[in-house]
């Protein structure tokens, strides 16, 4: 059988794909498509993707690196919280594969507006018409992207919790993250039921959140002693009836 991962290792492979997963998905997730995206006007929005067809690309490709990088994220705060309790840590982990996955099929949308301003088979109708059409596919990445994000709160707020609990993380890490799950939950929430009332603010704790998660982990890592004695118990034989 094949040696375990240390929870040290855990903890710094944890940070350091959060320090790449922070900036990738800023640039694909919001820096591109707010420079793209000219609200309530399809033509200047198309002018600026078909004008910047290799940012638009490299957006794409800032999300997928992002995206690979979460994936890998799921499994590994699984392993690090699963000792302080594993039900809320599977729970944690079904609501991230269900984020990851569903953000990821919103992303179609996004891409689409770039081949369908560029096809040939689309000259039939008239450019306005494509305009907004292409337009209407921006802006439904963004609405559809608001369901996975809400899990994806969620998730943080139980892994917080795991993290408060713990006793080989810092407590006030713990609340800080479950406060940022808690802020991003209620963001996207207002998004779906009170868009007038959205702000980008929500979610601003989960960015310096993460930040300061990354650190913690690639400086401090985790209380092994505390660690081990938590693990211990979910390696020893159960009884047999």
């Amino acid at each position: 059988m094949g040696k375990t991962w240390s929870p040290q290792f855990l903890a710094r492979s944890i940070a350091v794909l959060v320090l790449i997963t922070v900036p990738f998905g800023w640039f694909g997730e919001m820096y591109v498509p707010n420079l793209m995206i000219v609200a309530h006007d399809p033509g200047a929005t198309a002018n600026n993707v078909l004008q910047h067809q290799t940012l638009f690309r490299l957006g794409l490709a800032a999300y997928t690196v992002e995206g690979l990088c979460d994936a890998t994220l799921t499994a590994l705060l699984y392993l690090l919280v699963k000792p302080a309790g594993r039900e809320l840590a599977l729970i944690a982990l079904l609501m991230r594969i269900v984020s990851t996955a569903a953000f990821a099929a919103s992303e179609f949308f996004f891409f689409a507006a770039l081949p369908m301003l560029r096809a040939d088979y689309m000259t039939p109708f008239p450019h306005d018409q494509i305009s907004a059409l292409a337009l209407f596919f921006l802006r439904l990445y963004g609405t559809a992207g608001s369901i996975p994000t809400l899990f994806y709160g969620v998730a943080w707020i139980l892994i917080g919790r795991l993290m408060f609990t713990s006793g080989y993380l810092p407590r006030w890490l713990g609340a800080l993250m479950a406060f940022a799950g808690l802020s991003m939950a209620t963001g996207m929430l207002l998004i779906i039921a009170l868009p007038a009332y959205t702000s980008s603010y929500f979610l601003l704790p989960m960015i310096a959140g993460m930040l300061l998660l990354a650190l913690w982990l690639l400086f401090k890592g985790v209380d092994v002693a505390v660690w081990q004695k938590r693990t211990l118990p979910m390696q020893l034989p159960s009884g047999r009836a």
